[in-house]
Protein backbone atom coordinates (compact mmCIF):
# COMPACT_ATOMS: atom_id res chain seq x y z
CA UNK A 1 0.00 0.00 0.00
CA UNK A 2 1.31 3.83 -1.02
CA UNK A 3 2.04 6.17 1.76
CA UNK A 4 0.68 9.51 1.97
CA UNK A 5 2.94 12.02 1.43
CA UNK A 6 0.82 14.85 0.69
CA UNK A 7 -2.29 15.64 2.92
CA UNK A 8 -4.36 18.63 2.19
CA UNK A 9 -7.45 19.16 5.19
CA UNK A 10 -9.97 21.80 4.66
CA UNK A 11 -8.10 24.52 2.80
CA UNK A 12 -9.38 27.60 1.69
CA UNK A 13 -7.46 30.39 0.52
CA UNK A 14 -8.24 34.15 -0.70
CA UNK A 15 -6.37 36.47 -2.12
CA UNK A 16 -8.32 39.24 -0.78
CA UNK A 17 -12.05 39.64 0.39
CA UNK A 18 -13.05 39.53 -2.90
CA UNK A 19 -11.64 36.82 -4.93
CA UNK A 20 -11.72 32.92 -2.88
CA UNK A 21 -9.71 30.80 -5.04
CA UNK A 22 -9.92 27.83 -3.03
CA UNK A 23 -12.81 26.25 -1.16
CA UNK A 24 -12.27 23.79 1.36
CA UNK A 25 -10.34 21.21 -0.44
CA UNK A 26 -9.46 18.31 0.73
CA UNK A 27 -7.14 15.76 -0.78
CA UNK A 28 -4.59 13.11 -0.36
CA UNK A 29 -1.54 12.37 -2.60
CA UNK A 30 -0.09 9.01 -2.41
CA UNK A 31 3.99 8.08 -2.76
CA UNK A 32 4.73 6.88 -6.20
CA UNK A 33 1.98 8.54 -8.02
CA UNK A 34 1.33 10.33 -11.31
CA UNK A 35 -1.38 12.56 -11.11
CA UNK A 36 -2.53 15.28 -13.67
CA UNK A 37 -4.30 18.54 -12.28
CA UNK A 38 -6.61 19.75 -15.10
CA UNK A 39 -9.62 22.82 -14.84
CA UNK A 40 -10.48 25.63 -16.34
CA UNK A 41 -8.53 29.11 -15.99
CA UNK A 42 -8.57 30.38 -12.81
CA UNK A 43 -10.35 26.99 -11.64
CA UNK A 44 -7.34 27.02 -8.76
CA UNK A 45 -5.22 24.65 -10.31
CA UNK A 46 -1.88 26.76 -9.58
CA UNK A 47 -3.07 28.06 -6.29
CA UNK A 48 -3.82 24.64 -5.04
CA UNK A 49 -0.49 23.63 -6.36
CA UNK A 50 1.67 26.28 -4.68
CA UNK A 51 0.43 25.01 -1.32
CA UNK A 52 2.14 21.79 -2.12
CA UNK A 53 5.14 23.48 -0.95
CA UNK A 54 4.15 26.73 1.62
CA UNK A 55 4.34 28.87 -1.57
CA UNK A 56 1.22 30.03 -0.49
CA UNK A 57 -0.42 29.22 2.90
CA UNK A 58 -3.75 28.40 3.71
CA UNK A 59 -6.12 31.20 4.71
CA UNK A 60 -8.51 28.04 6.73
CA UNK A 61 -6.78 24.36 6.56
CA UNK A 62 -3.89 23.16 6.56
CA UNK A 63 -1.24 21.08 4.37
CA UNK A 64 0.86 18.30 5.38
CA UNK A 65 3.46 17.42 3.56
CA UNK A 66 5.78 14.06 5.43
CA UNK A 67 4.29 14.84 8.85
CA UNK A 68 5.20 18.79 8.45
CA UNK A 69 2.27 21.50 8.55
CA UNK A 70 3.06 24.23 5.54
CA UNK A 71 2.38 26.86 7.64
CA UNK A 72 4.84 26.25 10.72
CA UNK A 73 7.87 25.12 7.72
CA UNK A 74 9.99 27.53 6.15
CA UNK A 75 9.59 27.20 1.89
CA UNK A 76 13.36 26.07 1.87
CA UNK A 77 12.77 22.84 3.83
CA UNK A 78 9.87 22.14 1.70
CA UNK A 79 11.33 22.18 -1.38
CA UNK A 80 13.36 19.74 -0.94
CA UNK A 81 10.57 17.81 -0.76
CA UNK A 82 8.05 19.04 -3.18
CA UNK A 83 10.05 20.76 -6.00
CA UNK A 84 7.85 23.39 -8.27
CA UNK A 85 8.44 23.89 -11.66
CA UNK A 86 6.57 27.30 -12.56
CA UNK A 87 4.49 27.68 -15.52
CA UNK A 88 6.82 30.63 -17.34
CA UNK A 89 10.32 29.74 -17.02
CA UNK A 90 11.20 33.82 -16.97
CA UNK A 91 9.87 33.59 -13.45
CA UNK A 92 12.23 30.90 -12.21
CA UNK A 93 15.69 31.48 -13.88
CA UNK A 94 17.72 34.07 -12.89
CA UNK A 95 21.45 32.97 -13.00
CA UNK A 96 23.76 34.20 -16.44
CA UNK A 97 24.75 30.70 -17.15
CA UNK A 98 22.61 27.08 -17.59
CA UNK A 99 25.52 25.36 -14.93
CA UNK A 100 24.97 27.85 -12.56
CA UNK A 101 20.95 27.48 -13.13
CA UNK A 102 21.06 23.88 -12.17
CA UNK A 103 24.06 23.74 -9.66
CA UNK A 104 21.64 26.51 -7.25
CA UNK A 105 19.74 23.90 -5.60
CA UNK A 106 22.21 21.56 -4.51
CA UNK A 107 25.07 24.37 -3.36
CA UNK A 108 21.68 25.80 -1.03
CA UNK A 109 21.88 21.85 -0.09
CA UNK A 110 24.94 22.02 1.29
CA UNK A 111 26.37 19.47 -0.88
CA UNK A 112 30.24 19.09 -1.52
CA UNK A 113 31.12 20.54 -5.28
CA UNK A 114 31.68 16.74 -6.43
CA UNK A 115 28.63 16.03 -5.95
CA UNK A 116 27.26 19.34 -7.35
CA UNK A 117 29.19 18.30 -10.60
CA UNK A 118 27.42 14.76 -10.18
CA UNK A 119 24.08 16.60 -9.82
CA UNK A 120 24.54 18.66 -12.75
CA UNK A 121 25.35 16.61 -15.38
CA UNK A 122 22.96 13.90 -14.15
CA UNK A 123 19.99 16.33 -14.64
CA UNK A 124 21.10 18.07 -17.32
CA UNK A 125 21.40 14.88 -19.46
CA UNK A 126 18.00 13.63 -18.20
CA UNK A 127 16.63 16.96 -20.42
CA UNK A 128 18.99 16.43 -23.10
CA UNK A 129 20.71 20.06 -22.46
CA UNK A 130 24.18 18.25 -22.14
CA UNK A 131 26.76 20.95 -24.05
CA UNK A 132 24.85 23.65 -23.02
CA UNK A 133 26.59 24.42 -19.29
CA UNK A 134 28.04 28.05 -20.27
CA UNK A 135 24.76 29.41 -22.53
CA UNK A 136 23.18 32.14 -21.07
CA UNK A 137 19.73 30.54 -20.47
CA UNK A 138 18.04 33.54 -22.36
CA UNK A 139 19.63 32.26 -25.61
CA UNK A 140 17.70 29.03 -25.47
CA UNK A 141 14.51 28.90 -27.12
CA UNK A 142 11.37 28.51 -24.95
CA UNK A 143 11.43 24.70 -24.85
CA UNK A 144 14.69 24.11 -24.00
CA UNK A 145 14.27 27.15 -21.09
CA UNK A 146 11.53 24.74 -19.76
CA UNK A 147 13.86 21.91 -19.67
CA UNK A 148 16.10 23.94 -18.30
CA UNK A 149 13.39 24.74 -15.22
CA UNK A 150 12.90 20.89 -14.73
CA UNK A 151 16.66 19.91 -14.69
CA UNK A 152 17.04 22.74 -11.86
CA UNK A 153 14.51 20.72 -9.77
CA UNK A 154 15.96 17.51 -10.82
CA UNK A 155 19.43 18.02 -9.42
CA UNK A 156 17.88 18.50 -6.39
CA UNK A 157 16.09 15.65 -6.28
CA UNK A 158 12.81 16.25 -3.97
CA UNK A 159 10.04 13.03 -3.54
CA UNK A 160 7.67 14.98 -5.28
CA UNK A 161 7.37 16.91 -9.05
CA UNK A 162 5.22 19.71 -9.64
CA UNK A 163 4.89 20.79 -13.18
CA UNK A 164 2.95 23.68 -14.23
CA UNK A 165 2.56 23.26 -18.17
CA UNK A 166 5.40 21.44 -18.60
CA UNK A 167 3.97 21.17 -22.34
CA UNK A 168 3.92 24.49 -23.44
CA UNK A 169 6.71 25.80 -25.66
CA UNK A 170 7.26 21.64 -27.03
CA UNK A 171 7.03 20.73 -30.31
CA UNK A 172 6.07 16.65 -31.07
CA UNK A 173 9.27 15.16 -30.13
CA UNK A 174 9.85 17.93 -27.07
CA UNK A 175 6.41 16.49 -25.49
CA UNK A 176 7.42 12.74 -26.13
CA UNK A 177 10.90 13.58 -23.93
CA UNK A 178 9.55 15.29 -21.51
CA UNK A 179 6.69 12.17 -20.92
CA UNK A 180 9.40 9.91 -21.10
CA UNK A 181 10.79 12.03 -18.53
CA UNK A 182 7.90 11.81 -16.26
CA UNK A 183 8.04 8.28 -15.89
CA UNK A 184 11.62 7.75 -15.55
CA UNK A 185 11.32 9.97 -12.33
CA UNK A 186 8.05 8.00 -11.76
CA UNK A 187 10.11 4.64 -11.85
CA UNK A 188 12.81 5.86 -9.46
CA UNK A 189 9.93 6.78 -7.17
CA UNK A 190 9.00 10.02 -7.43
CA UNK A 191 5.24 11.47 -6.92
CA UNK A 192 4.68 13.51 -10.07
CA UNK A 193 1.93 16.32 -10.12
CA UNK A 194 1.09 18.21 -13.19
CA UNK A 195 -1.14 21.35 -14.47
CA UNK A 196 -2.22 20.85 -17.41
CA UNK A 197 -4.67 22.05 -20.56
CA UNK A 198 -3.14 19.20 -22.78
CA UNK A 199 -5.85 16.35 -22.12
CA UNK A 200 -3.63 14.23 -25.03
CA UNK A 201 -0.55 14.57 -22.23
CA UNK A 202 -3.11 13.36 -19.41
CA UNK A 203 -4.30 10.46 -21.02
CA UNK A 204 -0.60 9.36 -22.00
CA UNK A 205 1.02 10.10 -18.70
CA UNK A 206 -1.36 10.39 -16.00
CA UNK A 207 -2.70 7.20 -13.73
CA UNK A 208 -4.94 9.61 -11.67
CA UNK A 209 -7.00 12.54 -12.47
CA UNK A 210 -8.32 15.73 -10.18
CA UNK A 211 -10.46 18.22 -12.01
CA UNK A 212 -10.99 21.82 -10.79
CA UNK A 213 -13.42 24.58 -10.77
CA UNK A 214 -14.50 27.60 -9.47
CA UNK A 215 -11.97 26.63 -6.52
CA UNK A 216 -13.44 22.74 -6.07
CA UNK A 217 -12.70 19.86 -6.89
CA UNK A 218 -15.48 18.54 -8.89
CA UNK A 219 -13.82 14.94 -9.79
CA UNK A 220 -10.81 12.65 -8.80
CA UNK A 221 -10.83 9.65 -10.19
CA UNK A 222 -8.23 7.53 -12.68
CA UNK A 223 -7.72 9.03 -15.67
CA UNK A 224 -9.43 7.13 -17.83
CA UNK A 225 -12.38 7.09 -15.67
CA UNK A 226 -12.67 10.92 -15.62
CA UNK A 227 -11.77 12.07 -19.00
CA UNK A 228 -14.90 9.37 -20.83
CA UNK A 229 -16.73 12.07 -18.18
CA UNK A 230 -18.55 14.54 -20.77
CA UNK A 231 -20.72 15.68 -18.16
CA UNK A 232 -18.49 16.31 -16.13
CA UNK A 233 -15.68 17.66 -17.82
CA UNK A 234 -18.07 19.92 -19.35
CA UNK A 235 -18.74 21.60 -15.93
CA UNK A 236 -14.95 22.92 -16.27
CA UNK A 237 -15.16 23.92 -20.02
CA UNK A 238 -12.90 20.65 -20.73
CA UNK A 239 -12.66 18.66 -23.59
CA UNK A 240 -11.09 15.01 -23.85
CA UNK A 241 -8.43 13.98 -26.43
CA UNK A 242 -9.87 14.60 -29.88
CA UNK A 243 -9.55 10.22 -30.34
CA UNK A 244 -11.84 10.14 -27.18
CA UNK A 245 -14.31 12.46 -28.51
CA UNK A 246 -14.57 10.43 -31.67
CA UNK A 247 -14.78 7.41 -29.67
CA UNK A 248 -17.41 8.79 -28.21
CA UNK A 249 -19.41 9.78 -30.85
CA UNK A 250 -19.02 6.28 -32.69
CA UNK A 251 -20.15 5.04 -29.18
CA UNK A 252 -23.39 6.98 -29.86
CA UNK A 253 -23.79 6.74 -33.43
CA UNK A 254 -23.33 2.91 -33.86
CA UNK A 255 -24.26 1.45 -30.44
CA UNK A 256 -20.18 0.50 -30.21
CA UNK A 257 -18.46 0.40 -26.65
CA UNK A 258 -14.78 2.21 -27.70
CA UNK A 259 -14.02 3.25 -24.51
CA UNK A 260 -10.08 5.21 -26.16
CA UNK A 261 -7.82 7.81 -24.67
CA UNK A 262 -5.03 7.20 -27.28
CA UNK A 263 -4.36 6.64 -31.06
CA UNK A 264 -2.57 3.49 -30.38
CA UNK A 265 -5.84 2.19 -28.22
CA UNK A 266 -8.11 3.61 -30.79
CA UNK A 267 -5.87 1.53 -33.48
CA UNK A 268 -5.92 -1.86 -31.49
CA UNK A 269 -9.39 -1.89 -30.56
CA UNK A 270 -10.49 -0.89 -34.60
CA UNK A 271 -8.34 -3.21 -35.73
CA UNK A 272 -9.89 -5.76 -33.15
CA UNK A 273 -13.81 -5.11 -34.04
CA UNK A 274 -13.04 -5.14 -37.87
CA UNK A 275 -11.63 -7.99 -37.27
CA UNK A 276 -14.34 -9.27 -35.43
CA UNK A 277 -16.59 -8.13 -38.19
CA UNK A 278 -14.96 -10.05 -40.99
CA UNK A 279 -15.12 -13.17 -39.32
CA UNK A 280 -18.78 -13.00 -38.53
CA UNK A 281 -19.10 -12.40 -42.66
Amino acid sequence: MRNTIIKVEDVWFKYNEEVIALKGINLEIKEGEIIALIGQNGGGKTTLAKHLNGLLKPTKGRVIVKDLDTKNTPVHILTNIVGYVFQNPAHQIFTSKVYDEVAYGPKNQGLSQEDIKKRVKMALEMVGLIGYEDTHPHDLNYGQMKLLTIASIIAMQPEVYVLDEPTSGQDHNGRRAIANLILKLNKEGRTIIVITHDMKFVAQVAERTILMANGEIIGDSSTRELLLNIDLLEKAAIKPPQIAQLCIELNKKFGLNFNCLTINEALKVFSQYIKKKEYLL
